[in-house]
């Protein structure tokens, strides 16, 4: 942590505290509404956030599996609502038991944030503040509530390190038992410890994540995505990898993969990768800060060599641009609904009849005219902490519900294939 920031932990120490409370509304919103967008130049997706007296927008990069939001506040962070969490608050107490690195001086509650795009972790305080965010019903945008006392973690400028232009901390949504949104927001308002994912590959109209239950009525047809969602269980990793304190569970969302079909045959795969081992390392996460798939060498190889011998000869390979390893051209490749046709991958879960689909609008990623890429990259194989990660590529236009009181996972596949996407949510605010 910056040696500046202890001052500013010790000038706050001395404030009076109050309790954390929660939202005051006079009706409880069903549902809360976060806008996402794809920055074009560093495929991060990115969300904007009402935060601070007066009320001030904080553009945050979305990462599915952080475990809060933190906030770059040495830098122009102004409020009178502000306020540390002290120390033996039980918001902190129930965090960080045993752990008295957890404090300064007995007083100023601490976190370790993490910028996992350029690899940085800090030492930083949880604060509060007041949030404000848009409601919805599932349909349209309703008006904007606030929660009076959101925690969050008050982070360096260093910490914004290859983060997006403009943006001034990272909005986690990981399964934390305390302070991550999804279940700030559930108990601030008292509905569903649930939030849904839908993010659009466009550039230049908006995804979307819906804090509540269902529905996801998207237009034109007014398909409600959460009528036909397939589940699989969400698998707890036991260790969390990077960061945090020792024996603490990973806020990231693993599922537990048992095999990779392409074009309906099974990829040859060392299969003790799927499954952790003993320090936390291997399995299968879904990741919105790592723009493609990233597979450990071993699957990398096998699942492009199925792929390129899936794809067959009359597709021309031609050289490799990076960051991918096997690109074609495509003059022999026809367009379907669901994108370039290509063969299917499938991601096969807790059964042969339970899968993720990938077509080809989340396989193949368009380098240049008339060159496509398979979208996944080699993630090495020597310190590889997981064997899988499913990047924003391959979830794009695919709506994926995270239940954190069932522990499982809903997905719709391509919602190509109902004649929508994820920029079809009607964001147009009634009010």
């Amino acid at each position: 942590m910056a040696s500046t920031f202890y001052f500013y932990f010790l000038l706050f120490s001395s404030l009076i505290l109050f309790p954390i409370s929660t939202a005051q509304t006079s009706s409880r919103p069903k549902a809360l509404l976060l806008p996402v967008t794809k920055d074009a130049s560093t495929l991060q997706y990115i969300t904007h956030v009402a935060q601070r007296t007066p009320r001030v927008p904080v553009k945050l990069t979305v990462d599915v599996g952080g475990e809060y939001i933190w906030v770059d506040c040495e830098h122009g962070y102004v409020s009178s609502t502000f306020k540390p969490l002290p120390c033996h608050s039980p918001k902190c107490r129930g965090r960080l038991e045993g752990n008295a690195r957890a404090c300064i001086n007995d007083t100023i509650c601490m976190e370790v944030p993490e910028n996992p795009i350029a690899r940085l972790s800090s030492t930083d305080m949880i604060a509060y503040d007041i949030l404000s965010i848009q409601s919805t019903d599932g349909s349209n945008p309703r008006k904007v509530v606030s929660v009076p006392q959101f925690i969050f973690v008050c982070s360096s400028t260093l910490y914004l390190q290859q983060l997006a232009a403009g943006v001034k901390g990272m909005a986690g949504l990981g399964r934390s038992t305390l302070h991550s949104p999804p279940l700030q927001f559930s108990a601030a308002f008292g509905f569903q410890r649930k939030f849904a994912l839908c993010l659009s590959p466009s550039t230049r109209s908006n995804g979307f994540v819906i804090f509540g239950d269902g529905p996801y009525v998207l237009h034109p047809n007014n398909v409600d995505v959460s009528k036909s969602l397939t589940y699989t269980p969400l698998i707890l990793n036991p260790l969390k990898i990077v960061g945090g304190f020792k024996d603490e569970a990973s806020s990231e969302y693993y599922i537990g993969l048992k095999s990779i079909k392409i074009d309906g045959k099974a990829v040859p795969l060392n299969t003790t990768l799927l499954s952790f081992n003993r320090v936390g390392y291997g399995g299968t996460k879904i990741s919105t800060v790592d723009p493609y798939t990233v597979l450990e060498t071993s699957i990398y190889k096998a699942v492009v060599g199925a792929f390129v011998k899936a794809i067959g000869s009359n597709v021309h390979r031609v050289a490799a641009v990076a960051p991918f390893g096997a690109c074609f051209s495509s003059r022999n490749i026809g367009e379907t609904p669901t994108g370039p046709a290509v063969p299917e991958i499938d991601l096969v879960l807790q059964s042969a009849n339970v899968y993720w689909r990938i077509y080809g609008a989340n396989s193949m990623v368009r380098v240049r005219d008339n060159v496509l890429c398979l979208g996944v990259v080699d993630g090495g194989s020597h310190e590889f902490m997981t064997s899988i990660v499913i990047g924003g590529h391959q979830i794009e236009d695919n709506l994926l519900q995270f239940d954190l009181a069932s522990s499982s996972l809903g997905f719709s596949s391509s919602l190509l294939l109902r004649h929508t996407s994820c920029s079809n949510f009607n964001f147009t605010s009634i009010y």
